[in-house]
């Protein structure tokens, strides 16, 4: 039996260190963190663009998104035995808190590592160029939002589709399971399903209005 606390417990992670920080001041800093950045993305949004509340709002999910991807997403597959850090670094830290809900990130899973890739290189710059889209009032912004969203709705689809098929056995205990592989997700399956439906309807109102236009 391996000295670690992921599931399946024979999972094979020469020297894995535990965590150095409490799971409550992991989580705690990331809460901060994100707070920071959307309250930041809030207030220049309001002062360098004419942008609705709405829009503001969408400013503040694409560019935590696009800045999530960029640190915490991208040190995946930069450090992937993660497991193995002694020095305490959040990076490392976070990733063997959050295996704890999903062991597949530990072992380099290679579902979970494409999912990864593509959410680096290509929803990362596009999370951010959606960002400038809705403050500039670009005329792609709709498609761009739209076109993320359904890769973050398919990318979970993905994601929970190959672990309920390979046995979903990954989370340490059902505390895990409900906070980390459930709870923690759940955002980025509410949040994209309502982004496409209101961009669904916007693409729908400016193809109507054209149409009654050229009629």
């Amino acid at each position: 039996m391996e000295g670690h606390p992921y599931s399946p417990k024979d999972l094979h992670l020469p020297e894995f260190t535990p965590n150095l920080l409490p799971g409550t001041t992991i989580f705690g800093i990331f809460v901060v963190a994100s707070v920071i950045v959307f309250s930041i993305s809030w207030i220049l949004s309001g002062l360098l663009s004419k942008s609705t509340k709405v829009e503001r709002l969408l400013i503040c999910w694409f560019t935590f998104n696009g800045l999530l991807y960029m640190t915490v997403e991208l040190y995946l597959p930069l450090r992937p035995h993660f497991y193995k850090d002694k020095t305490g670094f959040y990076l490392d830290e976070i990733w063997k808190e959050f295996s704890k809900g999903d062991s597949r990130y530990a072992i380099m899973d290679s579902n979970v590592v494409a999912l990864q890739g593509v959410t680096v290189f290509i929803a990362a710059p596009a999370c951010l160029s959606a960002t400038y889209a809705i403050a500039t009032h670009k005329s792609y912004r709709y498609v761009l939002q739209l076109a993320i969203s359904l890769w973050q709705c398919y990318g979970f689809t993905i994601y929970y589709l190959t672990a309920f098929l390979e046995g979903n056995h990954f989370s340490a205990s059902p505390y895990y399971y409900y906070a980390y592989f459930i709870g923690v997700k759940l955002p980025w399956i509410l949040i994209p399903f309502l982004i496409i439906k209101r961009c669904w309807r916007k693409i729908c109102e400016y193809e109507s209005k054209n149409k009654t236009k050229f009629q």
